[in-house]
């Protein structure tokens, strides 16, 4: 399963504090949660923001999604970003 996260920050969020608790994210959650093989993020000109995410299940995605809600530092990612400026899609892989 591919999920598609967009977002923009918070106004006055400061970009290198983002990159930061993103790379945190990064290192310290998402590859220690089962069924992830891959996790980036990207930044467009407009100043959107991109994390995608493969996992071998929907299943994972849901269950790695419920505990970064549930700690730390996925309370501090999230209030970094806009909460109205979200948007979240999952496509199934074909190859």
């Amino acid at each position: 399963m591919i999920e598609i996260l967009t977002f923009a920050l918070r106004a006055g969020t400061d970009v290198e504090r983002f990159m930061t608790v993103d790379s945190r994210v990064q290192a310290e959650f998402a590859y220690q949660q089962p069924g992830l093989a891959r996790r980036t993020t990207g930044r467009n000109t407009d100043g959107r923001w991109l994390v995608l995410q493969v996992w071998s299940s929907e299943e994972a995605a849901t269950a790695a999604r419920t505990a970064f809600e549930a700690c730390e530092l996925g309370v501090e990612f999230g209030s970094l970003i806009h909460p109205d400026d979200v948007h979240r899609e999952c496509f199934t892989g074909i190859d």
